[in-house]
């Protein structure tokens, strides 16, 4: 593999940081803190959120490249820069080249969301669209750097990213300084590195906790060495990488207590809790952290937890049909399958059964000729949506009664 993923460069300190925070502060959003009472009742602890999805790109992934891009020299600049990013990383390289005056290309695998693709071109770089991953795309950077002999602006393992993202951590100290717990997403390393960096210098009795999604828990074994890891698709494909910067695990190793992994379907459900109950839309990998605190809340009931909510650019696409998955799992959205007698009125009385009970009707679906077992009769699918599990239990049960029914 190239060298352009490698890194032996000292580690990050906290001067390190704080110069950074000072050097980004007129390119990049100050983004807010809040408490979150909604969630707090639901976890049992007390949740304060840090809104990096707020940030002009949508993510924190902005601050790291600012800072390594203020840092280049006017020779460097002239040479132009080079990345390689499934998504949030790259719109904050093409907004920071935009804002500077510095020509952009930007490597992204194939399967990269169209939204960040098209944002990424938004801000006038050039988007080379190579390989079926992360490790694809990098070895075509490695190609074009060698080519046109661009400077690397990598997503995570370099001290100048790794200080950027460390000061949403200053950010979040100053605006709670009551909290007790830190739960950050791992992709390559660089947002936990940043974060573990602050709280080891400024405050050591805050408890940091990574978080990995399945498919990409290389430090499932954490404190042990990093291991291999599945691949494949996940919807926090912000942090699908298979092998986290060396220099960022030297930025955070010995100052996190433990990695949690999370699932798909864990995942997935904190995406929609995000947006019920705390109003505010992420993408999967800015999810993780919720996702953890809901998994394991043995770990965090009656603690005042922070979560970056890292990023939220996910396609409208993607969050509809994973707000849909999580209602149907959660039982608030029925698909029920009737064998009904074909003969008139017998939608009508099913209908009025529903919305005697409360329940909301969304699809209905009516098959006579070929989903039904007899001429006589009609297979029947309708999708309803109640308040909560219980309401929909009620639901179907008065429509055993009365009709043959089964859940889809």
């Amino acid at each position: 593999m190239s060298d352009v993923l490698t890194s032996t460069a000292p580690v990050v300190t906290i001067e390190d940081i704080e110069s950074a925070h000072e050097r980004i502060a007129s390119t990049v959003v100050r983004t807010p803190t809040i408490s979150c009472p909604a969630l707090s009742r639901l976890t049992g602890a007390e949740i304060t959120l840090k809104l990096e999805n707020l940030q002009a790109i949508g993510s924190f992934k902005e601050r790291g490249a600012a800072n390594k891009m203020a840092l280049l020299t006017p020779e460097e600049r002239s040479r132009g820069v080079i990345t390689v990013s499934a998504g949030n990383h790259a719109q904050g390289v093409a907004r920071q080249a935009s804002l500077l005056g510095i020509d952009a290309t930007i490597v992204m695998p194939r399967f990269t969301p169209a939204t960040k693709v098209a944002a990424t071109q938004a801000w006038g770089a050039n988007v080379v669209l190579a390989g079926d991953d992360f490790a694809q795309a990098s070895e075509t950077a490695a190609e074009l750097q060698k080519q046109d002999g661009r400077v690397l602006v990598h997503p995570f393992n370099d001290p100048a990213v790794i200080a950027g993202q460390g000061t949403a951590a200053l950010e979040l100290l100053q605006d709670a300084p009551d909290i007790d717990t830190v739960v950050v997403p791992i992709g390559g390393g660089g947002l936990i590195g940043g974060f573990a960096t602050v709280m080891a210098a400024l405050r050591p009795d805050v408890e940091v906790i990574g978080v990995q999604v399945e498919a990409y828990a290389s430090l499932s074994s954490y404190p042990k060495e990093d291991g291999p890891t599945l691949g494949g698709s996940t919807i926090a494909e912000g942090i699908a990488v298979t092998k986290l910067g060396d220099h960022c695990l030297s930025a955070f190793r010995n100052k996190v207590s433990k990695i949690l992994v999370v699932s798909e379907l864990q995942v997935e459900s904190a995406v929609t809790t995000l947006a019920e109950k705390a109003k505010q839309v992420c993408e999967g990998a800015g999810a993780t952290g919720l996702a953890a605190v809901l998994a394991y809340p043995e770990l965090f009931k009656g603690r005042h937890v922070a979560l970056p909510l890292s990023g939220g650019n996910i396609n409208a696409r993607i969050l509809a049909n994973t707000i849909l998955r999580s209602l149907l799992r959660d039982g608030r959205i029925l698909r029920l399958i009737f064998q009904i007698p074909d003969r008139p009125g017998t939608l009508a009385d099913i209908s009025t059964r529903i919305g005697n009970y409360g329940g909301n009707i969304i699809e209905v679906s009516h098959h006579r000729l070929f989903a039904s077992p007899s001429v006589q009769t009609a297979e029947l699918l309708v999708m309803v949506e109640a308040r909560d599990t219980e309401h929909a239990h009620q639901i179907e049960t008065d429509l055993a009664r009365h009709y043959i029914v089964r859940r889809d």
